[in-house]
């Protein structure tokens, strides 16, 4: 029995990394997961690589690109999954586009999550009134579909919020994925919003790159999240990345459980 989305958040501040699966390959991915459980991750998202990920900037675009072209399919990522519950029970969600969900069809997708144990998913260009049909049939397979709050009205914010499963993934930056030197958002005020709503955990992503930044964001949230930084490192050293990825997580895990509970 895997462990869920909430005993990510049961220990202090959680620290959520990115991979792109396939890239280089779906064996990699696996070493690639593991060691970043080993290196402190409380849950991973694992990204299904599609063809035009809107939501993506360059880095993770082209890790999606290396990702197909290498064969990676979403049965191929099943099975994967599937091997890596022999070795480990965290929280894992996958993280994709509506298009690879809707024509694999979502009573055959949520239940293989069901059967190898993916506890929710991350779909950016889902929006959040039409996405009853897909969360309602995920829900049947106890797989949350995770909602997203970028920087907007309050109202909007709460309401969202207010139907919100799994963790609510905040958005710090207008834009795509990718490292940012400075979040100029009001997170503060954002999270707060969200607070006034629910008490299902929220979690920063885009942009963050840095301890100081995930140390700084782990303050105001519950949880970080970083994905390009750690696409590029796999994009550096391929299949031989798993020790600079586990060095990677290992500092941000560091900075961000470092953080006073908010």
């Amino acid at each position: 029995m895997s462990k869920t989305i909430k005993d990510a958040f049961a220990d202090g501040k959680a620290f959520i990394p990115f991979i792109t699966a396939g890239d280089p390959d779906l064996e990699s991915t696996k070493k690639f997961i593991l060691e970043m459980e080993k290196a402190g991750a409380d849950l991973v998202e694992i990204g299904i690589p599609f063809s035009d990920p809107i939501a993506e900037g360059i880095v993770i675009q082209e890790a999606d690109i290396r990702a197909l072209g290498s064969g990676t399919t979403t049965d191929g990522i099943f099975q994967m999954v599937k091997e890596l519950r022999e070795q480990t029970d965290m929280p894992l969600v996958f993280m994709t586009y509506l298009n690879p969900v809707f024509h694999y069809g979502y009573e055959k997708f949520f239940e293989k999550c069901q059967q190898c144990g993916i506890s929710g998913i991350i779909i950016p260009d889902l929006p959040f009134e039409e996405k009853d049909e897909c969360a309602d049939i995920a829900a049947s397979y106890g797989v949350d579909v995770i909602s997203m709050i970028a920087p907007t009205s309050e109202e909007r914010i709460q309401a969202i919020a207010s139907r919100a499963r799994g963790f609510i993934y905040v958005v710090s930056s207008m834009g795509v994925t990718g490292e940012r030197q400075q979040i100029q958002t009001d997170l503060p005020s954002m999270l707060a919003s969200i607070r006034k709503a629910t008490d299902v955990p929220a979690a920063i992503g885009f942009g963050i790159h840095t301890p100081q930044q995930a140390a700084k964001m782990a303050e105001i949230a519950d949880g970080v999240i970083v994905g390009s930084a750690i696409v590029k490192i796999a994009a550096k050293y391929g299949a031989q990345a798993a020790p600079y990825i586990y060095d990677y997580v290992k500092s941000m895990k560091e900075a961000a459980a470092s953080a006073k509970k908010s």
